[in-house]
Order: structure tokens, then sequence, then C-alpha cells
């Protein structure tokens, strides 16, 4: 099948690099690629399995309410924040 393609600047110089490092003719590089893109496209991705962390203990909480700032870096910093 004949047919015309336009393609980018970039895929054009990688065509040539391919072309080139193989010594294959642009018509057989182009094919390759064409047939090796379309089949990973067709391929389902595998599923992966869910990521857990772990949990840990991290102790009681300090703090009853972050909303009182003063007392908040009462406890952070101590008392001599201020």
């Amino acid at each position: 099948m004949r047919t015309t393609l336009t393609l980018d600047d970039d895929v054009a110089a990688a065509l040539g690099r391919a072309r080139r490092a193989c010594d294959a003719s642009l018509k057989d590089v182009v094919n390759d690629a064409l047939r090796r893109g379309l089949s990973d496209l067709t391929i389902r991705p595998k599923q992966r399995e869910p990521f857990q962390t772990q949990t840990i203990a991290l102790g009681r909480l300090r703090l009853a309410s972050i909303d009182n700032i003063s007392e908040s870096l009462a406890v952070a910093e101590g008392e001599a924040f201020k």
C-alpha cells in the first residue's frame, strides 16, 4: 500500500538515525517502528496490586486541637516561644 505521511522534524530525525544504525531502508525502518508501536498500543497493561503502606503507632496526641495557636506553640517550642 502506498500512502503519504507528514512527519514531525524530531520523528524524521529519529528515523534517519535508526536507518543509519540498522543500515536499512526508510521503508523497512518505518514499517518496523509502526509494527512495534501498534503492538504496544493493543496490549492491555498489567493490573497492578494496590499499594499499601504500613501503619505505625506514633503515641498519644499531645494537643486536643490546633485551633489555639498559643497552646500549640507552647507545646511545640516550650513556654519561651514568646
